[in-house]
C-alpha cells in the first residue's frame, strides 16, 4: 500500500470511530424516544386501590416524613453536623462543631469525588486544627462513601488543615 492509501484509510477509521463514540452518546437512555408516559405497573392494572396518576385511591399520599423534609433542605454543613451528633464519638462532634461550610459532598459519581469542608480553626497546618482535622475526616468518611473519594479540610482563611479518603 502506497503512501497515500494509509492515510485515507487511516482517515476514514477514524471517522468511523468518532461517529460511532457521538451515536452511542446521548441522553443516556440508548436512543431510545420516549413521550413521558410509563407502562402501568402490575398494581395499576389489577386495580388494587391504585389510580391512573399513581397516587392511592383512598386517599393516603406517597409523601415522604416532614423530618426527611427537613434533612433535604438543610445545608450539607448541617446534614454532616446532624449525621455526627447522632452516630459520632464526643471527640468527632466537638471537632465537627467548628465546621462552617461543606462543598461537594452531594454529587458522587464514585470515580473521582472530591468535597471540601471548611471550618473555623485558623493557623492553617501549624495550627490548632491540625488534629481535629483528621477527627472531621473519619467522621466524613462515616457519612459518605466512595470508591475514591477525597474529602479535604480547610481553616478559616482558606489553608490546608489535612484530608482523608471516603
Amino acid at each position: 500500500m502506497g503512501m497515500k492509501t494509509k492515510i485515507a484509510l487511516g482517515a476514514v477509521v477514524g471517522i468511523a470511530v468518532i461517529g460511532a463514540m457521538s451515536a452511542n452518546s446521548g441522553d443516556g437512555d440508548g436512543g431510545a424516544k420516549s413521550d413521558g408516559r410509563t407502562s402501568a405497573s402490575a398494581g395499576e392494572k389489577s386495580g388494587d386501590g391504585a389510580k391512573a396518576d399513581g397516587g392511592k385511591a383512598d386517599g393516603a399520599s406517597d409523601a415522604k416524613p416532614a423530618e426527611d423534609k427537613a434533612v433535604e433542605k438543610a445545608s450539607q454543613a448541617e446534614q454532616f453536623k446532624a449525621f455526627v451528633q447522632k452516630n459520632g464519638s464526643p471527640n468527632e462532634q466537638d471537632a465537627v462543631s467548628h465546621v462552617t461550610k461543606v462543598q461537594g459532598a452531594d454529587e458522587q459519581n464514585d470515580i473521582l469525588d472530591a468535597a471540601d469542608v471548611y471550618t473555623d480553626f485558623t493557623g492553617g497546618i501549624m495550627g490548632e486544627g491540625t488534629g481535629p482535622a483528621k477527627l472531621i475526616a473519619s467522621a466524613f468518611a462515616d457519612w459518605k462513601d466512595s470508591e475514591n473519594g477525597l474529602v479535604t479540610i480547610y481553616d478559616a482563611e482558606g489553608e490546608l488543615l489535612g484530608n482523608g479518603q471516603f
